[in-house]
């Protein structure tokens, strides 16, 4: 699970192994140690009909209705996206999507995304 925070708006990616985890399961959780502390993300399946994150006890979490998440392992849904009210003046942006296969080279183990929908346009040229 990848997770890019830039100002007020929270990307997460998964690959197809966690989603098909988050679906069936329920629960993906994501740790990165640093010397004396560590940073925690996860991705949960929730009752509440809106998409919405929390930050509690050091971990961000994302909250997914399940009824959204039901087949989304084996559709070709590409995720989900919700603006959540902080307060009158302040929102945050929430994105949960499908990990692609990247159309340049990178060194990172890609083994486990999903095929880029790109690459068959690409390939046709």
């Amino acid at each position: 699970m990848k997770i890019r925070i830039k100002g007020n708006s929270v990307r997460f990616r998964l690959t197809r192994s966690e989603v098909e985890e988050l679906c069936s399961e329920g629960y993906i959780k994501e740790t990165t140690h640093f010397p004396g502390s560590t940073f925690n993300y996860a991705v949960k399946k929730s009752n509440r009909e809106e998409i919405h994150a929390s930050f509690e006890e050091g971990i961000i979490t994302l909250h997914v209705d399940a009824d959204q998440l039901k087949g989304w392992a084996s559709n070709e849904q590409v995720g989900f996206e919700a603006l959540q009210q902080i307060d009158p003046e302040t929102s945050l942006h929430l994105l949960l999507e499908k990990d692609f296969v990247c159309l340049d080279e990178r060194l990172e183990d890609q083994s486990d995304n999903y095929p880029n929908p790109k690459m068959d346009i690409e390939n046709q040229l």
